[in-house]
């Protein structure tokens, strides 16, 4: 192969990428089919779930997505009723974003149908791979953390 070319099929953060879109895409097959949400409103939903309250800028952070992926998705959950929004007494700007009750039912819902797709997918490798995989990512994310 010509060194100015590159393989994106042997290229690691290519398929790093195309393997997390494939899991996600998978695992959105779950929550698209019970509740129609999209992968930002899952995402927030899921956040949200799991950290109480937080504001757009931190659900971004958390979930590496742009705000306007986050904007839409909060828009839509304060439609459906599953979240509100509480403006910050010391800077208007700021809005705290939490989960209403129907929100935290949903999650709830979801919760033990997210845990079982990890299983049914960790399930397809043996102890070893098992292993193996969660050993592998745990050191990429180390040697990133060291860059960063």
């Amino acid at each position: 192969m010509e060194p100015d070319i590159l393989d994106l099929a042997s290229f690691l953060p290519y398929r790093l990428y195309q393997l997390a879109d494939t899991v996600s895409r998978e695992f959105s097959r779950i929550y698209k089919e019970r509740h129609g949400l999209t992968r930002p409103e899952w995402r927030t939903l899921s956040g949200l779930g799991q950290r109480g309250m937080m504001t757009a800028t931190e659900l971004g952070e958390q979930s590496a997505m742009h705000k306007t992926k986050v904007s839409r998705a909060v828009a839509e959950l304060e439609r459906r009723r599953w979240l509100t929004r509480t403006p910050d007494e010391k800077d208007r700007r700021v809005e705290h974003l939490a989960l209403t009750k129907a929100g935290v039912a949903a999650y709830r819902e979801m919760v033990p149908l997210a845990k079982a797709f990890e299983r049914e997918l960790l399930g397809r490798f043996s102890a070893e791979e098992r292993a193996a995989i969660v050993t592998g990512i745990a050191a990429l994310e180390g040697a990133l953390e060291e860059k960063g």
